[in-house]
C-alpha cells in the first residue's frame, strides 16, 4: 500500500525533536508499504535539503523536503507564513504523488489542505492525526485574538474532521474533547510512543556524568524553553530544593528556546547552583542523560489544552525507566496515579514540586517502584513497535474504506 504522509517538523533520532513520524513510517517500510513524506525543515530536525525540494530516501521512507524553514523561534506572522508555504507547495503532490491512503499530521491545522485536495480531487481517503488541537492551543495561549480568524479556523478544523475517514487523537483528553465538540465518533487514540529500544541501547553503552554532576541525584527536565510552556517554573523549584536541604539534588534543563537565555541569566543573578542548561541535544543523548537521572520533569502553564496533551516527556520517562513528576490535571495525572509510575502536583505549584523531587530522593523504595512501573508501563502498553502497528491497521482500514 502506498501512503502519503504530510507532517512538517520530520526528524529522526539525530535530531532534537520528536520521532514519531520516523519511527511509525521506517516500521511501515519494513512491512511493505511505500511511505513518502513531505516535510519542511525545522530548526531541531537533523534533515536538511540542498535545494528548493530534496528527495531522499532514509531507512526506506522516501522524504520530499520542502526548503521551508519552521522555528518557534519565529514570530507568529513568520510561523504562519511557512505554515501557508507548506500547505501551497505540498498540495502539488497532494495532486501528483501515487498514493492510497493520505495521512495528516496537525498541528499547524494547515497541513490538512492538501490531504483535503487529495481527498476531495482524487478521492483519496484521508486520516487526520491531531497531535496539538488547532486552533484550540492557539486561543488559549492567546496567540489567536482574531475572532474572524478564529471562526475561519474552526470552520477548517471541523471540516477536517467531517472529511476524514479517521480521526486519530494522541490522547484520550483530545479524543473525548474532538467527539464533545464536534460529534465526532470515528476518532481512535494512538498516544505518542515510548522508545524502548531506543532508551536501552544507549543505557546498554554508558553514560558519565560531568564533573558537576557526580555524586548527585539529578532531575532532568527535556524540552522547549519558551513562554508557553512554563519553563520559567524551572528556576522557582530549583530555588524551592536549595532552601529545603535539597544540596545532593540538582536539576539539568535540556532544550532550546526565546527563554533560554533570560532563565540562565536569572539563574545566574539568583546564584541557583544547583541547576545546569545544557543547550540542544539530540534524542540519543536526552535519553543517555534519562537513564542516569532520579527522575523527569514536565512544568506547563495553568491551561486547560495541556491536560488533554501528549508530551513526549511521559513516553520517554516511561521508555527510560524513570519516575515523571509533572502538573497537568487530565488523563496523565489518572494514568500517573493508576499505575504509580509517577508523581503529579498540583497546577503551578513549584513547591509541591520540589517537594516531589526530594521526596523521590530520598525515599529509594518509592523511586524504585516507581521505576519499575514506568518500564513495565512503557513495554506493556507505549511500545512505539504497539503503536506503529496499530496506526498501520487504521491506515490499511481507511484505505479499504
Amino acid at each position: 500500500m502506498k501512503i502519503l504522509y504530510f507532517y512538517q517538523y520530520f526528524t529522526t533520532p539525530k535530531g532534537a525533536w520528536s520521532t514519531r513520524a520516523y519511527e511509525f513510517a521506517r516500521r511501515w517500510a519494513a512491512a511493505g508499504d511505500e511511505v513518502t513524506v513531505v516535510t519542511s525543515v525545522y530548526y531541531k530536525s537533523d534533515i536538511q535539503p540542498d535545494r528548493f525540494v530534496t528527495e531522499r530516501t532514509v531507512d526506506g521512507i522516501r522524504l520530499k523536503i520542502l526548503n521551508i524553514g519552521v522555528s518557534n523561534k519565529q514570530p507568529l506572522w513568520q510561523q504562519a507564513w511557512t505554515f501557508l508555504q507548506y500547505a501551497a507547495v505540498s498540495t502539488w503532490f497532494a495532486l501528483t504523488e501515487k498514493a492510497d491512503v493520505i495521512l495528516a499530521s496537525s498541528g499547524p491545522i494547515t497541513v490538512a489542505i492538501p490531504a483535503l485536495a487529495a481527498r476531495y480531487f482524487r478521492r483519496r481517503p484521508f486520516v487526520f492525526e491531531v497531535r496539538d488541537l488547532w486552533p484550540e492551543g492557539a486561543i488559549q495561549l492567546g496567540l489567536l485574538r482574531n475572532r474572524l480568524l478564529i471562526a475561519a479556523l474552526r470552520a477548517l478544523e471541523k471540516f477536517c474532521y467531517r472529511s476524514a475517514a479517521m480521526t486519530v487523537a494522541l490522547s484520550p483528553g483530545m479524543a473525548d474533547w474532538i467527539r464533545r465538540r464536534y460529534g465526532i465518533r470515528n476518532v481512535e487514540v494512538v498516544t505518542n510512543a515510548s522508545d524502548c529500544e531506543l532508551a536501552e541501547r544507549v543505557a546498554r553503552n554508558g553514560f558519565e556524568l560531568p564533573d558537576w554532576a557526580r555524586g548527585k541525584k539529578v532531575a532532568v527536565y527535556a524540552g522547549s524553553l519558551g513562554l508557553m510552556y512554563g519553563a520559567d517554573q524551572l528556576l522557582a523549584v530549583a530555588a524551592e530544593m536549595e532552601r529545603s536541604g535539597g544540596g545532593d539534588v540538582c536539576l539539568a534543563v535540556i532544550g532550546t528556546g526565546s527563554e533560554q537565555q533570560r532563565l540562565a541569566r536569572e539563574a545566574a543573578r539568583q546564584g541557583l547552583g544547583n541547576i545546569r542548561f545544557l543547550g540542544q541535544k539530540s534524542r540519543e543523548e536526552v535519553f543517555a542523560w534519562a537513564s542516569r537521572s532520579l527522575c523527569l520533569l514536565s512544568v506547563v502553564r495553568p491551561l486547560e489544552f495541556f491536560d488533554l496533551a501528549s508530551p513526549n516527556k511521559l513516553f520517554d520517562a516511561l521508555a527510560a525507566g524513570v519516575p515523571l513528576v509533572q502538573d497537568t490535571q487530565g488523563w496523565m495525572k489518572d494514568l500517573l496515579e493508576r499505575e504509580q509510575c509517577g508523581i503529579t502536583v498540583p497546577r503551578g505549584d513549584v513547591r509541591a514540586m520540589a517537594e516531589a523531587v526530594l521526596r523521590l530522593a530520598r525515599d529509594e523504595d518509592l523511586r524504585r517502584t516507581m521505576a519499575e512501573n514506568a518500564r513495565r508501563l512503557g513495554r506493556e502498553r507505549f511500545e512505539r513497535g504497539l503503536l506503529a502497528a496499530k496506526m498501520q491497521r487504521i491506515l490499511h482500514e481507511a484505505a479499504r474504506r
